[in-house]
């Protein structure tokens, strides 16, 4: 019993960096998209439509990242395949 307590403990723990390190790369990357978006703005005014829409196409490719991180991190935590059945 305890083997199992301990592996649950060890599955949050990891799940939890896991988010956290998904959370800050989602962020670290839309931090980069933006800045670029702003520096080509700043260099052709005229391609800002253009540009914003490239920025909020890779933008929303950014924000799947977590999600199909958190999907994984459910599996984890729901269908841990390290519990004996």
């Amino acid at each position: 019993m305890e083997d199992v307590t301990m592996i649950y403990a060890f599955t949050v723990i990891s799940v939890g960096i896991i988010l956290a390190a998904a959370a800050f790369a989602s962020a670290l990357g839309w931090a980069l998209i933006c800045s670029k978006y702003l520096e080509g703005i700043a260099r052709q005014p005229e391609m800002k439509a253009q540009l914003m829409g490239q920025m909020l196409f890779t933008g929303g490719l950014m924000e799947a990242f977590p999600m199909i991180v958190l999907g994984l991190s459910m599996w984890f935590i729901f269908a841990n395949p390290f519990i004996p059945a």
